[in-house]
């Protein structure tokens, strides 16, 4: 299961999804998102998935990888999509006790459980197709105009980015540990639920120290390279905007343009 979360890893493949500015990729990625918001119509969804399953084959990504994600977060869906089943108001088909299913709750389960699904693999497309460097660059360039603000960019951009690339780190200890206090006798699965909670302390004290011990490194390391902040670096690759980039630009708009219109659709 933990090998299954897939936010956060990079997925080293030439393709043109790689090959475009984190700036785009960050855009596009909100786009998407705000996108699947904005209508409820059918025919939109279907332009989604087209142009969703369109980039992840672009992305030379292997489509069984990017979905394994979806296995994190298969608790959170069925409680989503339940709660909708249930609990909507509207033309009852049948009655269980005092819970009922309606037609409208069908509609809306089915809605956010693609909603969901689509969020997961929209965000595992871009961490796995852009590396955490690319997306601290691009982040800190992309809302470069908050500095005016006052806002630490670089420093938020920072943060996000090594949460992001310790996820995998993360992951990867935790199975680790997992596994070691297994082979001392541990049990993870048998017993109620506060016995699964106390059988956790052999495996959250140990991650907590490691990761507390990793951060300590990293910060020493950083120290040590006489990093102080954004303030007055200069990068080793400067972002620019190619060619294919304003293109993406110009593709962007016109999908978002589309599910926009969708809303008007009288179907």
């Amino acid at each position: 299961m933990l090998r299954d979360i897939t936010i956060g890893q990079y997925y080293p493949v030439d393709s043109v999804i790689h090959r475009l500015d984190p700036r785009v990729k960050l855009a596009g990625t909100m786009v998407f998102l705000i996108s699947l918001f904005v209508t409820s119509k059918l025919p939109a969804y279907l332009l989604a998935t087209g142009v969703l399953f369109g980039l992840i084959r672009l992305s030379r990504v292997p489509f069984r990888f990017i979905t394994k994600g979806l296995k994190a977060i298969m608790i959170l869906l069925v409680i989503s999509v339940s709660f909708n089943l249930f609990l909507t108001t509207g033309t009852p088909i049948f009655r269980i006790g005092f819970l009922q299913i309606t037609w409208e709750g069908i509609s809306l389960a089915v809605f956010m459980g693609v909603r969901l699904i689509y969020l997961v693999l929209a965000s595992s497309l871009m961490t796995l197709t852009t590396t955490p460097n690319q997306l601290t660059d691009g982040l800190e360039k992309g809302l470069g105009f908050l500095n005016r603000f006052s806002v630490p960019v670089h420093e938020i951009a920072m943060m996000m980015s090594i949460a992001l690339r310790f996820i995998p780190i993360l992951i990867e200890e935790t199975d680790k540990i997992m596994k070691a206090q297994t082979a001392r006798g541990a049990d993870f699965e048998s017993g109620n639920l506060i016995q699964k909670a106390k059988a956790m302390v052999p495996l959250l004290v140990p991650l907590f120290l490691s990761a507390f011990r990793r951060a300590a490194d990293l910060a020493m390391a950083m120290e040590a390279r006489c990093y102080h902040g954004g303030a007055g670096r200069t990068k080793m690759k400067p972002l620019h905007y190619e060619k294919r980039d304003k293109n993406a630009y110009l593709l962007m708009a016109v999908y978002f343009a589309l599910m926009a219109a969708s809303r008007f659709l009288p179907f």
